[in-house]
């Protein structure tokens, strides 16, 4: 179990400042040999993430997302896990993922989560690795190519430290985490199979460093998506809001989202957005493109209209609380109308549990004792989904143990290369001792 002592300094620190001079009298013999390897290391992990960088690997693009994961496979081997490559079914239309596994029968069963592919496709301009001093800029340099470096050069620590043995570790890099395919029970089974197995998962796309502390995730947001779909009478626009006629389909779209504004809007952590509208008296749209087309006359009373949105959530329960708010209004229709809504569920939220927090105290000591400071929760409003969610509810989760980055997702992406080696060495280092924990217990 986590020590008193410990828990108390991290939940009674008021000033989160990060301190300069890292020191590492805190740390036992083991923990700086794994410090001493990492740094020693430090440009091999780089030269892996320039390798991968430069493979283009956008989510459509199965093959380029093949190629990162045979390196990522032979780094694996190398580490001694089995490595599988689990091909996703025609139907799904994505590459598949890779899996190592390294079932030591002591120690935590842990978790490692990362991703192969990224959101630039083989026709983007931005497909290299470039290197300027300690920045580093590429497609996927930040998200999350420098986390699945990360995750090998912290299991490659503890080899380095002897003491590897004492954990059990899967490691799941997916194939599609920015494009998931569908269906969920297809694309996230063997991940989903792998929280079922582990104790703890750990997320390794990028960490926050923001006004001078370094912060840890405990929760993320969910991701899932509503279509509203409305009908109403068409005629001639002289006859608009009569008994006969009735208010027609835009009116009672916009008195929808009016009233999702109004009535459902405003608790803690629940945003949702109306992110495209088409209507008119023809209306054509592609929910797998975010596109479409609509017809119609000033004159004519519309009728229909589709309304695409998105939501977050930062639990279950909020979701359901939501989306029975949003029912209750649709369900409210003006005259000569009605309205249906459909809800798709993509990625669940990942709750601040008290095991959740747990790790974050004690990747705090961690950081501490790498001279940066204590690590508190990130604002959960700060994170996107992302796959850790998928198994968050049957483990205790952290998530952003990657490397600092910026401009995820643009053409200005770049990484921070001195914070490479301080994630692998917090990682490496919150692993061996929760194997100590085990031992202990």
């Amino acid at each position: 179990m986590i020590s008193q002592t410990r828990m108390i300094r991290a939940l009674t620190a008021v000033a989160l400042t990060a301190i300069s001079l890292p020191t590492l009298a805190d740390m036992d013999a083991t923990e700086r040999r794994i410090a001493e390897w990492v740094d020693a290391n430090a440009e091999n992990a780089i030269d892996l993430l320039a390798e991968t960088v430069n493979i283009g690997s956008g989510t459509m693009n199965h093959d380029g997302v093949r190629a990162v994961g045979a390196v990522m496979r032979r780094e694996l081997d190398a580490i001694g896990l089995e490595t599988e490559w689990i091909d996703m079914p025609a139907e799904v239309n994505r590459a598949g993922h890779l899996f190592g596994r390294r079932h030591s029968g002591r120690g935590p069963r842990i978790l490692m989560i990362g991703h192969l592919d990224t959101v630039f496709e083989a026709d983007d301009a931005f497909q290299s690795f470039k290197r300027d001093g300690d920045t580093a800029i590429g497609p996927g340099v930040d998200d999350m190519k420098s986390g699945n470096v990360i995750i090998v050069y912290a299991l490659k620590a503890l080899r380095a430290a002897g003491v590897l043995d004492d954990v059990s570790v899967v490691v799941a890099y997916t194939g599609d985490e920015e494009k998931t395919g569908a269906p969920l029970s297809l694309s996230r089974k063997h991940l989903i199979e792998a929280g079922e197995w582990a104790d703890i998962a750990l997320g390794f796309e990028s960490g926050v460093h923001d006004g001078g502390t370094d912060w840890a995730t405990i929760a993320r947001r969910s991701s899932s998506s509503w279509m509203l779909t409305v009908r109403g009478r068409q005629a001639h626009s002289s006859g608009v809001f009569s008994e006969e006629v009735g208010a027609g389909a835009i009116f009672e779209a916009a008195r929808i989202l009016n009233a999702f504004y109004e009535e459902v809007r405003g608790e803690e952590y629940l945003t949702f957005n109306a992110g495209t509208i088409q209507g008119g008296t023809s209306v054509e749209y592609e929910p797998e493109q975010n596109r479409g087309t609509t017809f119609g006359k000033t004159n004519v009373v519309p009728n229909t209209v589709v309304v695409h949105g998105g939501m977050r959530t930062i639990s279950q329960q909020q979701l359901e609380r939501a989306r029975d708010r949003m029912r209750a209004v649709v369900a409210d229709s003006l005259p000569h109308t009605s309205a249906s809504i459909a809800f798709e569920d993509r990625y669940p939220p990942m709750a601040p549990t008290e095991g959740n927090q747990r790790l974050q105290l004690l990747l705090s000591d961690v950081n501490r004792d790498l001279g940066r400071g204590e690590m508190p929760a990130l604002d959960p409003s700060r994170r996107g989904a992302a796959d850790i969610s998928f198994v968050a509810p049957m483990t205790d989760a952290l998530a952003g143990l990657g490397a600092i980055g910026t401009g995820g997702h643009t053409p200005n992406e770049t990484l921070d290369l001195t914070s490479m080696p301080l994630a692998i060495k917090r990682a490496a280092i919150l692993i061996y001792r929760l194997s100590q924990e085990s031992h202990q217990d």
